[in-house]
């Protein structure tokens, strides 16, 4: 199961790392400037699948976690 969480981790740093960038917008929102961070915008395509399977990891991972804490 140790192995399981391991490999799950890196899955999970890896596809974080590949999403697309918002800092830009979130510096914008920081220093008061006009930006469309909170604007309506849908994923589509590759952005679409990575953040569901963020999500998908990131469920894994926490479940995987609690199983191997008990």
């Amino acid at each position: 199961m140790e192995t399981a969480l391991i490999i799950i981790s890196v899955l999970l740093i890896t596809v974080v790392l590949l999403q697309s960038s918002k800092a830009e917008s979130a510096t914008n929102v920081m220093m008061g400037a006009s930006s469309e961070l909170f604007a309506q915008r849908k994923e589509r395509g590759s952005e679409l699948f990575l953040s569901r399977l963020t999500l998908v990891l990131g469920i894994l991972f926490f479940v995987i976690s609690i199983f191997l804490s008990m």
